[in-house]
């Protein structure tokens, strides 16, 4: 799983700050990981020099294998909390996403194979 992050021009990107955010994502998505093939992070601050609560933005967005992308974003206080926010909603909809497939896979409907016999 690939890990690419991204800072508007209100945040210092350094590679502290890269290797938190790798670290945090990896291991949030650890059990899962074999699912996704990137995961690109985007950081902001939403207001910039100023000084409020919640105005810091995280937005993720995974790149699934043979599904279409998804994406999560959350704000808070600092770029831990939005990361760390942003990441346990990413984990919770990869799962929900593949366990809404696992059920449906064992809710088919089609015809059973040709040959097989009915349950009498």
């Amino acid at each position: 799983m690939k890990i690419q992050i991204n800072t508007d021009s209100n945040i210092e990107g350094n590679e502290a700050l890269a290797a938190h955010v790798r670290s945090t994502v990896a291991g949030v998505l650890d059990r899962i990981s074999d699912t996704i093939t990137r995961v690109e992070v985007h950081l902001s601050d939403e207001s910039s020099q100023k000084k409020s609560q919640n105005d810091k933005r995280c937005v993720m967005e995974a790149r699934l294998e043979g599904r279409q992308p998804v994406a999560v974003s959350d704000q808070a206080a600092t770029l831990d909390q939005a990361v760390a926010g942003a990441a346990d909603k990413l984990a919770r909809l990869i799962e929900h996403t593949f366990g809404r497939l696992r059920d449906q896979e064992g809710h088919r409907t089609d015809p059973p194979p040709a040959g097989s016999k009915l349950p009498e």
